[in-house]
């Protein structure tokens, strides 16, 4: 196992993407400050507080200190969590400093960190001074994504430069005789060019055997829910898509009879949906339940126009109904979610910000009916989930299944939602969908859909004039769905299914396309 620590950088959960791709088992955790706090013994997995002591027992092959948006020069002591305390180093395992992650290794061991005379951000040429370990392979010159204002100016002893940009002189660095190694720039994210090959060497310093496969995965998970769970019974937040279904296949090999699913049809999903869902799972041995939801979901988002209030009440919503399921069927313990990574990466952990809160981690009420809520996915990106439900047996057709927010359409209508609005969404998103899939480009595509802008203009039609919406295309390109790069759809097809709406869809005169990539934008609109 690696040990991520975040300090808040926007890039983290790339990280922990980068070595599973090494196939290495890795954690991020939290850091708190100090050696022996009362949360010793937090449980593993994303997104807990972790402190010294913790660290220890978990006993990693390697260490990894991500970005973050602080200065470390801010902090005179190491309580507040955003310094490491400096027992980390000497544990005798490879620590790689990524960013504040090298600033903040620097600062610890007594270098000097200071804000830079010209700050660096996006591609910068990187020039190997230094053979290292870090580097071995790398090309010596080569493109790297950069993201600082402050720098590292004083080397702390027995560290050496091993790497420089035109405005950062100490772009990497390292004590080769400790493994301790020190980056500015940020070897996650794929704009930097050897960054795969750098976080690999990483792999390789650490000694890790590169043995964790998704099926020993799967098939601990399941021992793991099984072992806690015993003859306890069990609640399924099933939508339908690819994350649920497989939560809700993991945990009927692990509990058998004592799963029931719960299919919420909350009136927000796309056309034909529900009968798809429900024609999908018949086949399958589970307990299954379809709950039509749809007035009291429209009526608690009566009036509501801000996006977080609008997924904060949806979120309690299901969890409101699913407690009057469980009422129903009496003694039930837990509650099983399809919560994966980039849920609790967005909805905020540790120091990171709040980018949305997702319905199901940062929506959720303050108060739940339940023992305890159960996600068996929370440490996968989305291809892992995909590759455990193929482990899982579960067909390509739910395995491959494009996916869709828990919020449904509340979150692809800007401002308030309407029935009216959510049948003008239904039916431009289903043209949409349908001349995707006779282009033939349905796979290659990571997410396409349709959302309905806020936005009216004017038209004419029949020589008359119009005042109705703006629908808007959006189609991206990823594989862990945490940055996205827009899908340069071929024009002629965007230009049938724009004449196919503005036609056919009642309400819209003006199709747009969303060309922006994730970041700065994200996947959904709101």
């Amino acid at each position: 196992m690696i040990l991520v620590l975040d300090f808040g950088g926007q890039y983290n959960q790339l990280i922990a993407r980068r070595v599973r791709e090494n196939h290495v088992y890795c954690e991020v955790h939290t850091l708190t400050g100090g050696k022996t706090s009362a949360d010793k013994n937090v449980k593993s997995g994303l997104g807990t507080a972790i402190n010294f002591s913790a660290i220890r027992d978990l006993q990693p092959e390697g260490i990894i200190l991500t970005g973050g948006p602080q200065s470390v020069y801010n902090f005179s002591g190491k309580e507040q969590g955003f310094l490491p305390p400096e027992e980390i180093f000497n544990l005798n395992i490879p620590v790689l400093g990524i960013c504040y992650g090298a600033q903040a290794m620097t600062q610890v061991l007594g270098g000097a960190v200071k804000k830079s005379e010209v700050s660096e951000y996006g591609k910068t040429n990187l020039k190997i001074i230094r053979d290292s370990k870090i580097f071995a392979g790398v090309e010596k010159n080569s493109v790297v994504w950069m993201s600082h204002t402050d720098r590292i100016f004083d080397l702390p002893k027995d560290f050496v430069a091993t790497a420089s940009s035109e405005n950062c002189p100490i772009a990497a660095a390292e004590n080769p005789a400790k493994n301790l190694y020190a980056v500015q720039f940020h070897p996650e994210v794929l704009h930097t060019v050897e960054g795969k090959k750098i976080l690999s060497n990483f792999v390789e310093i650490c000694g890790c055997r590169r043995d964790w496969q998704m099926d020993s995965f799967v098939a601990d998970k399941i021992a793991e829910l099984k072992n806690k769970i015993g003859a306890g019974k069990v609640l399924c937040a099933l939508s339908g898509g690819v994350d649920s279904s497989v939560a809700a296949v993991m945990l009927s090999k692990a509990v058998g009879k004592n799963l029931t699913c719960v299919f919420v049809d909350h009136g927000l999903l796309r056309k034909n949906e529900p009968a798809e869902v429900e024609a999908a799972f018949k086949n399958y041995d589970l307990n299954f339940i379809k709950i039509d939801a749809s007035e009291r979901f429209l009526t608690r988002l009566r009036g509501v126009t801000d996006p977080e209030r609008k997924r904060k009440i949806i979120g309690e919503e299901f969890i409101r109904v699913f407690e009057e399921v469980a009422k129903k069927i009496g003694a039930v313990d837990y509650l099983v979610q399809g919560t994966i990574y980039p849920d609790v990466i967005e909805s905020g952990l540790g120091k990171s910000a709040v980018i949305k809160s997702h319905h199901n981690v940062g929506g959720l009420p303050d108060f739940v009916d339940f023992k305890e809520i159960v996600e068996p996915l929370r440490l996968l990106f989305k291809d892992e989930v995909r590759e455990a439900g193929r482990q899982l047996g579960l067909p390509e057709n739910i395995v491959s299944r494009q996916p869709f927010p828990g919020p449904g359409l509340g979150i692809r209508i800007i401002g308030e939602v309407t029935a009216e609005k959510i049948k003008i969404v239904q039916d431009a998103d289903a043209i949409y969908r349908e001349e995707i899939f006779k282009a033939g480009i349905a796979p290659e595509l990571g997410q396409y859909f349709a959302a309905l802008t806020n936005m009216r203009s004017v038209g004419v039609m029949g020589d008359g004039r119009t005042y109705d919406y703006a629908i808007a295309l959006r189609a991206v390109l990823t594989s862990d769905f945490m940055t996205a790069e827009a899908a340069q759809i071929d024009w002629k097809i965007l230009n049938t299914v724009a004449n196919r709406i503005v036609n056919e869809v009642k309400g819209i005169n003006r199709v747009l396309y969303d060309c922006t990539s994730k970041p700065p934008a994200t996947i959904e609109f709101e």
